[in-house]
C-alpha cells in the first residue's frame, strides 16, 4: 500500500498535474496571443517576431542561427558552446549583464542565446549581444513550443534568472538532456507557500534543475523545501552591476541644473503615485515662504503607465515636466519652473539615482515586495523604504544595517523624512555608506559563472 501511495505521489499526480496545466495553456493560447498583440498597441516591440513565442522561426532566423553555429571564435573552429540565458524583463536583463560578462571571461568562445518575455527586456538585452549571438522570445510554456525552441537551438546549458521556473521548460529540457540552472535565485515565504499548494506541478520543476544558485541562506532553505536538491549560496549578482559613467555624469548634471534638492520616487507602481502626490502636496503647503521646497521626480516602473501618471499629476492641479520633452536632455526654463518632474525615459535609471538627494523605493509602499535597491546604493543615492520589501528582504536588511537605507511605515512618513533629509547635512555621509555597502557584496557573478560552467563540463576548454 505504501509503495502504491508513493508511486501515486511521485509519478501519477505530477503527470496528471502537468497534463492539466498543459491543456489549460493550450486552450489559453489564443487569449495569450491576443494579450501580446494588444500590449503592442502601446509598446510596438511586443508585436515583433511574435511567432517565436510559439517556437516557430522564419528561414532568415534559422539561417542566422546555423551560420553562427560554426563561426570561429577565439582562434578556434568547430561548434561554439551555446549558453541559453532567460532574462524575462528589464530588471533581469540588467542583472544578467555582469553574469554574462563573467561567463564570457571563463569561456570566450561562448555563444549566447538570450530570451525575454517583455519588450523592455528585449530592448535592453540588445546591448548584451556579440557577433554570433541570437536574441529571441521565451517560448510559451506548452510542450510543443518548448520542444521546438530547444530542438532549434540545442543549448548546452540553460540559465533562468531569479524566479523563472516553468514546468514544461524543465520537463522537456530534462527529456532532451539540457541541464538547467536557476541563477541569482530567490524565493519569498509567500511564493514558497504558493508553490507548495501546487506541489504536484511545481516540485518536479524544481527537482529538474541541475543546480540552483541562491542569493541568500534563507532563499536556499526555501528552495530546498520546494524540492531543489543542489543549492549553492552565491550572493546577489546585482551587486556586480556597475552604473555607466556617462549616466552618472548625466545625473550629476541634472542635479546641478536643478535649483532645488531632488526627491526621487523610484520605480513607482500602480496604487503608489496617488497617495504619494497627496502626501507631497500636503507637505508642500506647509513649506516656509521664501524657502525653496524640494522637487519631486516620479519615475514609474512600467513605461505603459507614463501617460497615466502625468494625467494623475495634472488632475491634482500640478503641471509636471516630462524628461522626454527636455531639449537636448537638459531641463529648460519650463522644467525648472515645475514642482514635479516625471521620468518617462528608458535606460536612464542610474542617471535618475545620481540626480536624487534621496530615493523613495517604489513597490515598497504597497504589498508588492519592493524593487531592487542595490542599483540606488551603487549610484550613491540613500534609500527610504516602505514596509513591503519581501522580494529583496536580505538586501533591504543589509542596506539598513549598513546605514545606506532606512524604513518608514507609509508614504506620508516617507515624504516628511525625505524633506527633512534634504535639509540636513547627512546626504554626503550616507551616500558614502551606500557606495561602501554596494562594494562590500560584489563577486556573485564570478561565483555563479564558475558553478554554471563547472557543472556543465568538468573540462576547462572551450567545448562543452
Amino acid at each position: 500500500m505504501q509503495s502504491s501511495t508513493a508511486l501515486t505521489d511521485s509519478v501519477i499526480k505530477p503527470w496528471l498535474a502537468r497534463q492539466a496545466y498543459s491543456l489549460v495553456l493550450r486552450l489559453a493560447t489564443p487569449a495569450y496571443l491576443w494579450r501580446i498583440w494588444s500590449r503592442g498597441k502601446v509598446e510596438p516591440g511586443y508585436r515583433a517576431a511574435w511567432p517565436q513565442r510559439l517556437g516557430f522561426y522564419g528561414a532568415a532566423y534559422r539561417h542566422a542561427w546555423q551560420d553562427g553555429a560554426t563561426a570561429k571564435a577565439s582562434g578556434q573552429g568547430g561548434r561554439r558552446p551555446v549558453l541559453w540565458l532567460h532574462a524575462v524583463s528589464l530588471g533581469e536583463a540588467r542583472a544578467a549583464t555582469p553574469l554574462i560578462q563573467a561567463l564570457r571571461q571563463q569561456k570566450p568562445a561562448m555563444r549566447l542565446l538570450l530570451t525575454h518575455s517583455t519588450a523592455t527586456g528585449r530592448e535592453a538585452g540588445k546591448a548584451l549581444l556579440q557577433p554570433g549571438d541570437v536574441q529571441t522570445w521565451f517560448p510559451f510554456d506548452t510542450p510543443g513550443a518548448v520542444r521546438r525552441f530547444l530542438k532549434q537551438h540545442q543549448p548546452d546549458v540553460g540559465v533562468l534568472m531569479e524566479t523563472e521556473v516553468w514546468p514544461n521548460v524543465q520537463h522537456v529540457a530534462r527529456q532532451l538532456g539540457v541541464p538547467m540552472v536557476l541563477a541569482n535565485a530567490r524565493l519569498s515565504e509567500k511564493s514558497l507557500k504558493q508553490g507548495l499548494r501546487l506541489a504536484a506541478l511545481m516540485r518536479p520543476a524544481a527537482q529538474a534543475l541541475r543546480i540552483v544558485l541562491a542569493q541568500t541562506e534563507d532563499d536556499a532553505r526555501r528552495l530546498r523545501q520546494m524540492g531543489s536538491a543542489q543549492v549553492q549560496v552565491c550572493g546577489n549578482v546585482k551587486f556586480d552591476m556597475t552604473p555607466a559613467a556617462h549616466l552618472l555624469k548625466q545625473g550629476q548634471a541634472w542635479r546641478t541644473a536643478s535649483d532645488r534638492p531632488i526627491v526621487l520616487a523610484a520605480s513607482t507602481r500602480e496604487g503608489e503615485e496617488a497617495p504619494l502626490l497627496d502626501a507631497w502636496l500636503a507637505r508642500s503647503s506647509t513649506w516656509p515662504a521664501g524657502e525653496p521646497a524640494p522637487r519631486l521626480w516620479v519615475v514609474p516602473r512600467h513605461p505603459q503607465r507614463f501617460d497615466e501618471v502625468v494625467s494623475l499629476i495634472t488632475r491634482k492641479g500640478v503641471t509636471p515636466s516630462r524628461r522626454s520633452l527636455w531639449p537636448d536632455g537638459v531641463p529648460d526654463a519650463s522644467a525648472l519652473a515645475a514642482d514635479i518632474w516625471v521620468g518617462d525615459s528608458m535606460g536612464e535609471m542610474p542617471a535618475y539615482f545620481a540626480a536624487g538627494r534621496v530615493a523613495l523605493l517604489g513597490g515598497s509602499f504597497e504589498p508588492l515586495g519592493g524593487q531592487n535597491l542595490i542599483e540606488a546604493a551603487a549610484c550613491g543615492c540613500p534609500i527610504i523604504m516602505g514596509p513591503s520589501t519581501f522580494n529583496f528582504a536580505d538586501a533591504a536588511e543589509l542596506s539598513e544595517a549598513a546605514g545606506a537605507a532606512f524604513r518608514v511605515q507609509n508614504l506620508a512618513e516617507a515624504v516628511n523624512e525625505a524633506v527633512k533629509f534634504c535639509n540636513s547635512d547627512n546626504g554626503d555621509h550616507m551616500a558614502k555608506k551606500c557606495l561602501a555597502f554596494a562594494e562590500a557584496h560584489r563577486g556573485a557573478a564570478a561565483r555563479m559563472a564558475y558553478a554554471i560552467w563547472g557543472g556543465a563540463s568538468p573540462q576547462s576548454g572551450d567545448n562543452v
